[in-house]
């Protein structure tokens, strides 16, 4: 159906295109704002056209959701779908941090096939495939075996007082790398409890699936994407034995979120 090959070199060549820009290395992109504290730049438009444009050659009846492009109602009409997030963590990017990455994934009947996301500045190039297992820089993942809730790693800059039983990891601003934290068994548990987008959850949601993590949304339910409202109520990946309890102590906080 897709030759893989040829798409992991295109999710690669979108890595370097972004790398070629990173203010880490000196350069100076412009920078400004979508929306108060929702920044974007120019590289993020540049890999989106980019990708928009290769997609098509590679796959011309897959239809198209990004992060940067104004949503086209016809994506809704055919069985694939590429879920796009040029730049996920630009926070970090203009920031000259190298928490960020591409992620691409593709979507059949609401369910992700391939997912892949390059983290050019950490030197990572991830990609799974549905039954297929996942692997980071050619090594097969495994995901974090934890077995209790107490003590399990967070990716966080610092935990609140009330759940001090947690233990913080390093954090990207990238929701998919904090995600594939869980893939790699460098965390035990990744949770939002806000409206996110699909875009952001669908290709790291398969990495950490494909290598043995549960992954949900905010209430434990199944993940699906392409829908008309293109959103999930929070994310939740976690090692297996864990994922009941992480759930139940969500739930207070999911609520008061107005899931």
């Amino acid at each position: 159906m897709i030759d893989r090959a040829r798409l992991q070199a295109i999710v690669r060549e979108a890595g370097r295109i972004a790398k070629d820009s990173w203010p880490g290395d000196g350069h100076a992109p412009e920078v400004w704002e979508k929306k108060p504290g929702d920044p974007v730049s120019e590289i993020d438009l540049a890999v989106d056209a980019f990708l928009k444009r290769e997609r098509k050659a590679l796959l011309p009846a897959a239809g198209w959701l990004s992060e940067e492009t104004v949503d086209a109602p016809e994506r809704l009409a055919g069985g694939l779908v590429w879920l796009v997030d040029p730049i996920d963590g630009t926070r970090d990017y203009v920031r000259g941090r190298d928490g960020w990455a591409i992620s691409v994934a593709l979507i059949s009947a609401g369910r992700p096939l391939f997912g892949l996301l390059c983290a050019p500045a950490r030197g990572e190039f991830w990609h799974a495939e549905a039954g297929q297992g996942s692997w980071r820089n050619g090594k097969r993942l495994q995901a974090s075996k934890r077995q209790e809730l107490v003590g399990a790693r967070v990716p966080a800059r610092i935990m609140p007082s009330e759940e001090s039983d947690l233990v913080p990891v390093h954090q990207p601003n990238s929701i998919a790398l904090r995600m594939a934290m869980v893939a790699a068994d460098e965390a035990d548990l990744c949770a939002t409890v806000r409206w996110g987008f699909e875009w952001d959850i669908a290709a790291a949601g398969l990495i950490a699936r494909e290598a043995g993590a549960a992954v949900t949304d905010a209430f434990g339910a199944p993940l699906n994407f392409n829908k008309q409202d293109p959103r999930a109520f929070g994310v939740l990946v976690t090692a297996p034995a864990i994922h009941a309890a992480a759930v139940e102590w969500l739930a207070g906080r999911a609520r008061l979120a107005g899931g």
